[in-house]
C-alpha cells in the first residue's frame, strides 16, 4: 500500500482584513478594507466579505470604493504585522510539512 498525498490549499484571501479584524474586534461586521486614502489616488489591497458586497474589491481606487459603500472604514496598511501574522502561519504548516509553496509575497524570509 502506498503513502497516501494530502494536499492543503489555505486560501487566506482578505488576509490583512482578517488581521485587522483581529486586533479590533469592533470592526468585525462592518465593511472594512486596508489601501490608501480615497483622498490620495489610494488603491483598495484587500477587503472583507461585508465590503465586498458593496462591490469593493482589491485593485479598486479607494475613492471608488467609497462611493460604492460610504460606510466603508479604510486602513492604512501595517505590512510589519501581516509580515509576522504569514510567518506565525507557515510556521503551524512546517508543523506538519516541509513542502510548502507559498503564492503570495508575503513569504517569511
Amino acid at each position: 500500500m502506498s503513502a497516501l498525498r494530502k494536499i492543503i490549499h489555505a486560501d487566506c484571501d482578505c488576509f490583512y482584513a482578517s488581521i485587522e479584524m483581529r486586533d479590533n474586534p469592533s470592526l468585525v461586521g462592518k465593511p472594512i478594507a486596508v489601501g490608501g486614502s480615497p483622498e490620495r489616488r489610494g488603491v483598495i489591497a484587500t477587503c472583507n466579505y461585508d465590503a465586498r458586497e458593496f462591490g469593493v474589491h482589491s485593485a479598486l481606487p479607494s475613492a471608488t470604493a467609497r462611493k460604492r459603500c460610504p460606510q466603508l472604514i479604510i486602513i492604512h496598511p501595517d505590512m510589519e504585522k501581516y509580515r509576522i501574522a504569514s510567518q506565525q502561519v507557515h510556521e503551524i504548516f512546517q508543523k506538519y510539512t516541509d513542502i510548502i509553496e507559498p503564492l503570495s509575497s508575503m513569504k517569511p524570509t
